[in-house]
């Protein structure tokens, strides 16, 4: 379906609806969606829903949006801020709530499959239900919580715990501020011939709505989002290292989100995700609706290994698109106010470093000298497993 919108102008303040079919991932694919945008954002907004193969079944001019089947409309970025409550220092963070030896017991709300079909391996959202703790379990974006998973291991002792980014904002994706939600990929590997199923991995993809749940924590402060609402962020992701980045995106950008926090993000962010295929990438049709949403604040930029290919020929991986990129990923480093964070697999800093590097050298600096003053700075941040 193709919609004509004319010459539009800055000054053009007219507001279509555009009724979705088939637009994102899980349960939302079932679900018709409605998008409200200004005319000056309609074709880019079109764009993104036929790119990830949703249906337009409708474009209603003005806000045609009802309560029951649609989101606010999306505020655009303010050029003054509301009245916001203190800064959140480091100390008033919310750590170990709940230890091992006495975890909070979760109700499982929700559980389903990010990946779409064709996908390699397991990816599966799931939240859990924090009501009902003394004290109630909290937690702010960039932290994580343990979980515990039923049964015991090869000795016969309780399995151990294991830690996984939150993948919600603090006000959890009901907003309701009792949910708590991860990004989980089941851990498979080969030994002697034999498939091995991670403990925990496999426990969270295959729990079912109702079960009860192991919680520790929340732990962390690495990943912490400054609070200034001006700053510049840089993420660089792979695989479930993108559970925190949706935390910030989400805080960023997404309307009630904004509405309900009173942190107003003026800045820019821009996210490096890397993915094996295009149907491997996580929360996408979500990111591509902020990057036409507010095009001048949000970039994203897409490394799929298995279907692009660098400057050399070889597969695409996220620090080849770090290294198309450097010059300008620089610029924004060289302005105190740029926060860059780095999360998923281990095996992605090497890259990186090499291409940060490159661009240093370029500038007549030193990266292993420039990296730690970033780290001391309290702007590069790290969490990779």
């Amino acid at each position: 379906m193709r919609v004509s919108t004319g010459r539009a102008t800055q000054s053009d303040s007219r507001m279509f609806t555009v009724v979705v079919e088939a637009f994102g991932v899980g349960k939302q694919r079932q679900a018709e969606r409605r998008f409200t945008v200004p005319l000056a954002l309609l074709q880019g907004l079109m764009q993104t829903i036929a790119r990830q193969g949703g249906r337009i079944s409708a474009v209603l001019s003005g806000d045609a949006s009802s309560p029951e089947t649609s989101p606010p409309a999306p505020a655009a970025p303010q050029t003054t801020p509301p009245t916001k409550p203190a800064a959140v220092s480091h100390a008033d963070v919310p750590v170990n709530l709940y230890k091992p030896k006495a975890p909070f017991l979760s109700t499982v709300v929700e559980n389903y499959s990010l990946v779409a079909e064709g996908a390699i391996g397991r990816v599966n959202h799931i939240t859990f239900d924090l009501k009902g703790g003394d004290p109630q379990l909290h937690y702010v974006e960039g932290q994580s919580i343990g979980i515990i998973p039923d049964g015991t291991d090869a000795n016969g002792k309780p399995n151990k715990l294991r830690l996984y980014s939150i993948a919600s904002t603090r006000h959890g994706d009901n907003l309701a501020g009792h949910t708590v939600s991860l990004c989980v990929r089941q851990l498979q590997y080969e030994k002697d011939g034999e498939t091995i199923n991670g403990v925990c991995s496999t426990f969270l993809c295959d729990i079912e709505p109702g079960a009860k749940v192991k919680i520790t924590g929340p732990v962390g402060k690495e990943m912490l989002l400054p609070e200034d609402e001006e700053a510049n962020v840089i993420m660089l992701a792979t695989g479930t290292g993108i559970a925190p980045m949706r935390t910030y995106l989400r805080r960023m950008f997404e309307p009630a989100e904004r509405e309900k926090n009173g942190w107003t993000f003026r800045g820019k962010a821009w996210l490096f995700m890397g993915s094996p295929t295009t149907a491997n990438l996580l929360y996408d049709a979500d990111f591509e609706h902020y990057q036409a949403q507010f095009p001048d604040n949000f970039r994203y930029t897409k490394a799929i290994s298995r279907e692009q290919q660098n400057a050399k020929g070889g597969r695409m991986y996220i620090q080849d698109r770090v290294s198309e990129n450097a010059e300008e990923i620089f610029a924004w480093i060289e302005n105190p106010k740029t926060h860059v964070y780095m999360c998923g697999l281990r095996g992605m800093e090497p890259g990186i470093d090499e291409a940060m590097g490159v661009a240093a050298a370029a500038k007549g600096l030193d990266w292993s000298e420039l990296r730690p003053q970033l780290k001391k700075a309290d702007r590069w941040h790290v969490e990779t497993y």
